[in-house]
Parts: structure tokens; sequence; C-alpha cells
């Protein structure tokens, strides 16, 4: 917390600070300038609970023999016996819950200190802890946590990257662009053997950038991602603009330190994070000081169709 106090003597823990007599100090409560989006871009598990230590699906699988011709269609005789059978195969997926938690604590004296000068320090406390948790959130679910061994929407192990055919600062035309965009989902779309185009697609800010000052009509009245969010196989097949939105975490997150664009579709059919929201506990006393203690759970992105994701690296 910065201070007005020339010789040192200051009440940093109430924020009652020295102030001269000619000094004007402005009495707003400035907090730390963050952003975070996950919440934007990914859909919550809602069902699991603080109770749960994992966070699981199930994947099935079809086998269906034809009739005569195994790799045929299912055709009956009249005097046909031998009848095939439905095989089916599920496996279950599984990723860990961990407890996030945070305490508070604060002295009667200081308490009623802060606010005799009008900066409570309780509530300043729990908007930091809050802060704290939605950057521990935005994190988790862009790029998980090494030391938990969790992969983010970001950096899935089970997503194969592609490279872009061309760097986008690079471009000579719009068209290169463009071409470039409908790659990742065209190659997306194959992936899932043509059943689903992903709707989504998040890119690093600088290239969020070269869209939007990038102009393709002769008239200049429209910019290059309002024209993508249009012309591209998504709005052509469901007729429901492309959202293409930016994500600081993607800067040199591909191979080689290369910025990577992330196509996917944002529904939690396809793909969703499990969280816990945050609880608490009554507040604790001990001696003259107030404890109390924030707590939930953080999993990890699940990719239920993990081959509706797909990267492209060096965009």
């Amino acid at each position: 917390m910065l201070t007005f106090d020339s010789s040192q003597r200051t009440i940093d823990s109430t924020g009652a600070f020295l102030i001269g007599e000619l000094e004007r100090l402005d009495q707003n409560i400035n907090l730390p300038l963050t952003s975070y989006t996950y919440s934007r871009d990914i859909q919550f598990r809602e069902d699991v609970s603080i109770a749960d230590d994992i966070s699981s699906f199930t994947r099935s699988g079809f086998a269906a023999p034809g009739g005569a011709v195994p790799n045929g269609k299912n055709w009956l005789s009249k005097e046909g016996t031998a009848l095939a059978n439905m095989e089916i195969d599920i496996s279950k997926v599984g990723y860990a819950l961990n407890l996030w938690g945070m305490e508070l604590g604060w002295t009667l004296p200081e308490l009623q200190a802060a606010a005799q000068v009008g900066r409570p320090i309780d509530s300043q406390k729990h908007d930091g802890m809050i802060l704290k948790w939605n950057m521990d959130c935005d994190e988790q679910v862009y790029i998980g946590d090494t030391d938990i061994k969790a992969a983010g929407l970001a950096n899935l192990p089970v997503v194969t990257p592609m490279n872009a055919p061309v760097t986008w600062a690079a471009a000579t035309s719009p068209d290169q662009i463009r071409a470039s965009v409908n790659a990742i989902l065209s190659q997306a779309w194959a992936n899932s053997a043509y059943s689903m185009i992903p709707t989504d697609l998040l890119i690093p800010p600088t290239q969020f950038g070269i869209l939007v000052n990038t102009i393709v009509s002769t008239a200049g009245n429209q910019s290059l991602l309002t024209y993508l969010q249009t012309n591209t196989l998504t709005y052509a097949q469901y007729g429901r603009p492309l959202n293409i939105r930016p994500v600081k975490w993607l800067i040199g997150r591909g191979v080689n330190n290369t910025d990577r664009a992330v196509a996917y579709t944002n529904d939690k059919k396809f793909v969703r994070w499990p969280m816990v929201p945050l609880q608490t506990v009554p507040v604790q006393y001990r001696g003259i000081s107030q404890m109390v203690t924030y707590f939930g759970k953080l999993g990890a992105v699940e990719p239920v169709y993990p081959e509706t994701l797909l990267y492209m690296d060096g965009i």
C-alpha cells in the first residue's frame, strides 16, 4: 500500500497515514489493476460438491457388426436365426478436485482504527481474497497447474496442434488470415468426423488487434473481425457468428513459444470446468483477533469430446 509519510511512521495494517496540512488525499480505494475472463470462455460443471475429491465422466463406444457381411448392414433373411448383437465399451475419465483456501484475520483495535479512517480492513482483505480466487481460477481454466499436473483449455495434451499457414502479422492480404481461420475450423470439423464445427475461437490480444485494425471493405466500414464472424464455416453451417475473443494466456503458448489459437465449442457437452464456489465458516475469535476462513475446490478442464478442439500455432 502506498503511504504519504516521509518519516515512514505509518500503520499499514489499518490504512492510517500521517498527512500534511497542505496535502489532499484521495479517499477512493484503488485496488490492483487486473482482468480475468475464465467465466466468459468456459461453462462450469455445477454438480460437484465440497465433499467430492474427483470429478469424472464416462465415454461410451459402440461396436455394431453387420449381418452376413461383418462390415455391412444388418440384413436378415426369413430363415435366419443368428442375429448380430450390439457391443458397448464404457471408459471412465477422472480429474482431481483440489481444495483451495485462505484465512483472513485482523485484531479488534485494527478493525476499529480502520473504520475510523474510512478504510475498513475487513472488506479490503475480502476484496483481495476474491481477486486472488479469480486470478487462480483464470489460470486454472486456461493453462492448468504444473504442481498438480492439471492442463487447461489452451494446453490439453490430448489435442495435437496444427501449424498456421501464415503468421498473421506478416499476412499480405485479409484473405490469408481468413484462410487460416477456416483451416483450423475445417481441420477440427474433420477431426470430429464432420460432426461439429467449432463455434468459438480464442486468440492472443495482438492478433485480435490485427483483426480489428484490418479493413476488408473498400468503403472502409468493415473490419476483418466483423467480416470473419459471418464469413467462415461456422456461420455457413449453423447460421451463427463465430465468437472470436482475445485471451492473454495464449501469448507464446504454442510450440517453440509461438502464439496459439484455440478453436472449440463453448458448451458443457463438449468441454467444461468443475468448480465448487467459495464457502466460509463462522468468525472465530482468538483473544482480540478475528479470523475468517474461506474455501472452495478447483478441478481441471474436462474435454468430454477432445476431437472438437484444435490448436493452431504460429499465428
